[in-house]
């Protein structure tokens, strides 16, 4: 009996000298592996940045038109109505139109920052672990599926705003008014729905791009944080 309690009482005594709670954790004093609360707080802090970094560029003039990886262009359905108008000497009207869906996709980026913050404070310390330990895209693909309804949400009347702002809801009538006076087959397409899908999509093309940045490259690990939680999953 005595053997058995002095077995007890050996590993309660060798825990008394350190913080219990970061000892659960995993995070023994001069232990180089991050604890599950900094991994969780490593994942926010690089998903904070990355959607910063993403959002501030699309955000900006031509942040969509000027970047070829996610320019808006005519939905496939509509590529042979503007074939038809260039053929007919509209081009203009069809670039008027292009142009004015990446500007309604850059206004509606201005606003899907908040969306984001709510959505990375909600992630909790499992998700966390799964996702630094997941694949190389695992934080994007878990933001995308938490986010993409609320995003689609909040982001259509943002573009509807936006399109009509720019006079882009015009001349996307204007394109599809002069092409079904030729066309035995009127195209009716929804733009609102079409652009916000498109500005969803680029967003998260480049928080995918800010999230490689942040697992291959070291000099993109910019807190403390990040480099101990992300360094530590170099050749895992």
């Amino acid at each position: 009996m005595k053997r058995i309690i002095l077995l007890f009482l050996v590993p309660a005594f060798l825990l008394s000298g350190c913080d219990t709670t970061q000892a659960i954790l995993g995070g023994l004093p001069g232990s180089t592996d991050p604890n599950t609360q900094q991994i969780a707080a490593g994942l926010k802090e690089a998903l904070t940045i990355g959607t910063q970094h993403s959002t501030g560029r699309l955000s900006a003039v031509n942040g969509f038109f000027s970047n070829a990886a996610i320019k808006i262009l005519m939905p496939p359905e509509a590529q042979k109505v503007e074939s038809t108008l260039r053929n007919l000497g509209l081009g203009n009207l069809v670039d008027k139109a292009i142009k004015s869906m990446n500007q309604g996709a850059e206004e509606a980026s201005k606003s899907a920052m908040p969306i984001f913050k709510n959505a990375i404070l909600q992630m909790s310390i499992t998700d966390a672990v799964g996702i630094l330990k997941g694949g190389d895209f695992a934080a994007t693909n878990y933001f995308r599926d938490k986010t993409t309804t609320e995003l689609t949400t909040a982001f259509r009347p943002v573009i509807e705003s936006a399109l009509k702002k720019v006079d882009a809801t015009r001349y996307w009538n204007d394109v599809f008014t002069a092409y079904n006076k030729f066309a035995r087959n009127p195209v009716d397409t929804d733009l609102s729905a079409y652009v916000t899908e498109r500005a969803i999509s680029g967003i998260f093309h480049e928080v995918a791009l800010e999230e490689q940045k942040i697992r291959k490259d070291p000099a993109a690990r910019v807190t403390d944080l990040l480099k101990k939680v992300f360094g530590n999953t170099q050749g895992q």
